[in-house]
């Protein structure tokens, strides 16, 4: 497992580095789809781990894309909420361990929503720190919501491609 995931961090860098980081509709649709490591990280680990995990994620984001630590600001933030946004979706349910937060173990609606919510927050974050100012409101908020689609696509189709269902 810990492999797996030491290889999840670096694939999706890697692709973010060469793939989504050069993709740019028009100025508002840029994919982040690195967060999908954070997103995937096994509900049993630490939140120390996740933490810096988070941080060492979005710095390595942050140093190739010159982006002065607004990923890794996002990033650990998400990944502090990540906990609090699993007990507020799963409510009462107790979660069986070696259970994992992807759509084939947890159900697509579950999923969706998991997703949405820490993706939306992370675009949140990261947008409004990279323009610093709130003059430009709604604009950002558009780059917001169309980057938090374009991520959602992507990180639902990766999920449809590379997990099975559980049985």
């Amino acid at each position: 497992m810990l492999f797996n995931n030491i290889m999840r961090f670096f694939i999706v860098l890697i692709l973010q580095l060469l793939v989504f980081n050069n993709i740019q509709f028009s100025g508002y649709i840029n994919p982040f789809f690195y967060v999908l490591f954070i997103l995937l990280l096994p509900f049993e680990t630490p939140k120390w781990l996740m933490l810096i995990s988070a941080f060492l994620l979005g710095l390595s984001v942050d140093f190739f894309g010159h982006s002065y630590g607004m990923h890794a600001a996002a990033s650990v933030f998400i990944a502090f909420i990540r906990p609090g946004v699993v007990r507020l979706i799963q409510s009462n349910k107790e979660i069986e361990p070696g259970t994992l937060p992807t759509l084939g173990h947890m159900g697509f609606s579950w999923f969706l929503t998991y997703a949405s919510i820490l993706v939306f927050i992370h675009h949140f974050i990261y947008f409004y720190l990279e323009v610093f100012r709130l003059n430009d409101f709604i604009t950002t908020f558009y780059r917001v919501i169309y980057s938090s689609i374009a991520t959602l696509i992507v990180i639902i189709a990766e999920q449809y491609l590379f997990f099975k269902q559980r049985k």
